[in-house]
């Protein structure tokens, strides 16, 4: 019941909401519903869409799951996406290469600036919260400096780099469309987290880790080589969704580059309650949002509705789970 009444509520907050807009609740529905299912193009959009948060949300999940509060997936998405132009674009090396290279690359440059947090965490004692947010921003700065210096493209006329080799470029799934094979590595990484924490014995420690870290000290279990471990295996997947963002949609690195995949990932993984599996279905979600968000201004609202919407479920799941808290 509780679930029911916060759902409830939260479907008649929005609907106040756009009520104030002069719009239709109805017309809003069926116009982010047609945008982001109502055709072919429309569902390959939404699931290109979803691959980022889907790679995204599960490093924000595995790390949550270990109780370190990871907020600067869009740093590692940002650092993701530079090391994946660097070495895509390394024209001298065998064509075959050039693919694993730029998204094996993306995974160390987001594993990397993981590892920054973690070692300001493990080293100097500074909260992950404080230090993820504020790497996001260093981020934002060095995309704009490597496009502007030594990623610009050739001409040097504009904040971008140069295109990626075809070989360089994730194939396409669905012809007639731009779905790249970026989705099914994501929804196979999904399951791989999954079984890394349900079936393994660093998925045990992490999750110990995260039930209680004095406990799984006096257990045996290393809390600073599973921090570790985690921030990189973390920061590794949010990096990798940057790379498959680079290989399979854009070709090249822009300023400005992500539309936020990094923060969304947080209510993405909030709203899968940190599972790996219904991360998919959450991100699948977010991504018809995105996706839908351009349908719905023919209903006679801005899409930025879309954002209210987005924040209007992650109240809506962060007011369950206070309720049900307040009930045992």
């Amino acid at each position: 019941m509780k679930l029911i009444a916060c759902v409830f509520g939260g479907l008649l907050l929005l609907a106040a909401v756009i009520l104030a807009a002069k719009a239709s609740p109805l017309a809003v529905a069926a116009a982010l519903v047609r945008g982001a299912f109502g055709s072919k193009d429309s569902v390959a959009n939404t699931l290109i869409q979803t691959t980022p948060l889907l790679l995204t949300g599960l490093g924000v999940g595995l790390a949550f799951k270990g109780k370190l509060f990871n907020i600067g997936a869009e740093g590692q998405f940002l650092l993701g996406a530079v090391f994946a132009i660097w070495a895509g674009t390394q024209r001298q090396l065998p064509t075959p290469l050039l693919l694993p290279l730029a998204l094996g690359a993306g995974a160390v440059g987001g594993a990397l600036w993981a590892g920054l947090a973690a070692a300001l965490k493990l080293w100097r004692g500074v909260q992950e919260v404080l230090s993820t947010l504020l790497l996001n921003f260093v981020a934002i700065q060095l995309v704009a400096w490597m496009v502007r210096g030594p990623l610009q493209e050739a001409v040097k006329q504009y904040p971008q780099s140069d295109k990626l080799a075809i070989s360089s470029r994730l194939a396409f799934l669905w012809p007639g469309t731009q779905l790249h094979l970026g989705f099914l590595v994501a929804l196979f990484l999904a399951v791989v987290v999954w079984l890394y924490l349900a079936k393994t014995a660093a998925g045990f420690a992490l999750r110990t880790v995260g039930a209680g870290a004095e406990a799984a000290e006096a257990a045996g279990i290393s809390v600073a080589k599973t921090t570790w471990g985690t921030f990189l295996l973390s920061g590794a997947l949010s990096g990798l969704a940057g790379a498959i963002q680079i290989c399979g949609v854009t070709y090249f690195l822009a300023d400005p580059y992500s539309k936020g995949y990094g923060y969304t990932a947080i209510a993405v993984a909030l709203l899968a309650n940190l599972s790996p599996l219904w991360t998919i279905l959450t991100a699948l979600f977010f991504g018809a949002l995105t996706a839908g968000a351009t349908e719905v201004q023919s209903a006679g609202v801005s899409s930025v509705v879309i954002q209210v919407l987005q924040a209007v479920t992650l109240l809506t799941v962060l007011t369950y789970g206070w309720l049900r808290e307040r009930g045992k």
